[in-house]
């Protein structure tokens, strides 16, 4: 007697405190189809019952814009921020390599920030305490979520429009902060998605450090001396202007390390920035109930 298969169950991620929404009710404005690649997501962390502290962050893994890091620089960071009662919040962002250019990839991060402060109540956290931290590739999206946001329309039909995309605070890991910057580089946004003939114009409309302000939220930053895939010097470059706009900002540069090492990845030096951005974000009370 042949015997039924058994058929596999998707899993109910809500009894570990993850669940996942799309950032859009319906499609994603200029969406080229329906599949997962053509739907901007996030995937929601929720710290262990009665240990939330009101604050939150939305995650925005690297990956080149080929690919989103989902693991390295997704899921393990969001376990880390809700594990000490931050809600996290992982963006999945439509991806140039899947025919989405910019600025699709920004309209994605600010709509996640504007959509996290719409549903604040509902998350239980605090509108004016949400956060972004971005690595590599998502470390210059976030950086440009973060310096050019939208202040939110009153007027607009969408009560999610209605509201400010600007972070409250940023943290940048080794973030490819010149990826539009196409000058004695053969590693850029424009030459790897055959938008060369734009590289000035990309430059001119994505590079986060043209765009710092007095407004430019509170930033942190780490990367190592020599990291061979994003130089050093891209975070120095953002960290000075920050200091020129007058916004606060610290940064950690270690001595050694590869790039796209997450929280760490074993190594025992680089395994203590994410102590000293807690540090830096219980200083400014984020860690704290109100």
């Amino acid at each position: 007697m042949t015997q039924p298969t058994a058929q596999p169950l998707e899993p109910d991620l809500s009894l570990l405190g993850i669940q996942t929404m799309r950032l859009w009710e319906a499609d994603a404005p200029g969406a080229k189809g329906t599949a997962r690649e053509d739907t901007p997501t996030l995937t929601v962390f929720t710290p262990g019952h009665g240990s939330g502290n009101g604050s939150a962050v939305i995650v925005v893994p690297g990956g080149g814009y080929r690919i989103v890091a989902g693991t390295l620089e997704g899921r393990e960071i969001a376990s880390w921020f809700a594990a000490r009662g931050v809600k996290a919040f992982l963006l999945t962002y439509r991806l140039p390599a899947n025919g989405y250019l910019f600025p699709a990839p920004l309209d994605d991060a600010r709509r996640a920030m504007q959509l996290v402060r719409a549903r604040a109540a509902e998350f239980e956290v605090i509108p004016d305490r949400i956060g972004m931290i971005g690595f590599s590739a998502g470390g210059h999206l976030a950086a440009l979520a973060s310096t050019m946001p939208l202040p939110g329309d009153p007027a607009a039909a969408d009560p999610v429009e209605q509201l400010s995309s600007r972070p409250d605070f940023l943290v940048l890991g080794y973030p490819w902060l010149d990826a539009m910057k196409a000058a004695n580089s053969p590693s850029n946004y424009a030459t790897f998605f055959n938008q060369t003939d734009q590289a000035a114009e990309l430059e001119a409309q994505y590079s986060p450090s043209n765009f710092v302000s007095v407004d430019s939220p509170p930033t942190f930053l780490y990367h190592t001396y020599n990291d061979q895939s994003v130089p050093v010097e891209q975070s120095l470059g953002f960290f000075e202007a920050l200091r020129k706009a007058g916004v606060p900002a610290e940064m950690h540069i270690f001595a050694d390390g590869p790039h796209a090492t997450g929280l760490g990845k074993g190594n025992a030096a680089l395994g203590q920035w994410p102590g000293l951005m807690e540090t830096w974000l219980r200083a400014m009370g984020l860690f704290q109930k109100e």
